[in-house]
């Protein structure tokens, strides 16, 4: 897909994943509009941006709001008339047992991680349909996406809900011929802000009750797994631009992981119960 003079939308662009994104679609001559709740963060990458001589605006966005999102579409048109690129790419994380989390837990992690995707593809797709020209939309699922670990059972749930709505995505997209192609980006452990997204949890999701041992076990441990994580988020991001200019739909940086995954299949195939997954982690 041509990128120059071409616009991108981003968000999560404040921090992580998103704003390595930016950096490169800036270098390829895209416009960029960028959004993030996280103003502070938002407002560098878009002043760096600019000190870079890229046409870029930010649009503050709680992108589990439909509301928001429309109006970082709106925001997105009215400045430069079209979308080419969508990165669905914000996104937290939060563990503990299932059965512990919080009826305010779901709301957050869901919101953010599923919502925010649901809000992108329904209202971005439709003006890229619109336009007619090629375009891509990548949605940032998780190795979480492909398999099922212990104590991370709102994640899982989430990501997987990303890896199924984006090969539903690009089996429509199919069906009615449309020049919009579609990736999945499934991460394992990258040195990002992810461990620490209880940073912009919203009051209003709070809990009043302290977190369970499952809950401060999952903590330490996502702290530690991220930061031990061997590929960065700018390789990350030069990664995922290879995959849409091959036309790629899943992008799996940690290829050792699919030992996991293909341990997983292997059990639905011989209708097994579920094996551990710790145990078959590379």
């Amino acid at each position: 897909m041509e990128m120059t003079g071409r616009t991108a939308v981003i968000t999560g662009a404040g921090s992580g994943f998103g704003r390595e994104f930016a950096y490169i679609a800036a270098a390829r001559g895209m416009k960029l509009v960028l959004a993030d709740i996280n103003e502070a963060g938002l407002n560098a990458t878009v002043a760096e941006l600019h000190e870079r001589g890229a046409d870029v605006i930010g649009v503050p966005t709680d992108v589990s709001s439909a509301a928001a999102v429309q109006a970082l579409a709106d925001a997105a048109v009215a400045q430069f008339g079209k979308v080419h690129l969508l990165f669905n790419n914000a996104g937290v994380g939060s563990g503990g047992f299932v059965w512990e989390s919080t009826h305010a837990d779901w709301q957050w992690v869901l919101g953010v991680n599923v919502w925010s995707v649901i809000h992108g593809v329904r209202i971005f797709t439709p003006l890229m349909l619109a336009h007619g020209e090629p375009a891509h939309i990548v949605n940032t699922a998780s190795a979480a996406g492909l398999i099922n670990a212990p104590n991370m059972g709102i994640y899982n749930l989430s990501k997987h809900a990303v890896v199924s709505l984006s090969e539903t995505l690009f089996h429509d997209l199919s069906v009615v011929k449309a020049q919009i192609g579609v990736s999945v980006l499934c991460p394992a452990f990258v040195p990002t802000g992810i461990a620490t997204s209880h940073r912009n949890r919203p009051a209003a999701l709070a809990n009043d009750v302290p977190p369970t041992p499952s809950m401060l076990a999952a903590q330490q441990a996502s702290v530690k797994a991220v930061a031990s994580g061997r590929i960065s988020a700018p390789e990350i991001a030069a990664l995922t631009f290879d995959a849409i200019d091959e036309g790629r739909f899943y992008i799996v940086p940690h290829e050792k992981i699919l030992d996991v995954v293909t341990q997983r299949m292997n059990d639905i195939v011989a209708r097994r119960n579920p094996s551990d997954m710790f145990a078959h982690m590379p």
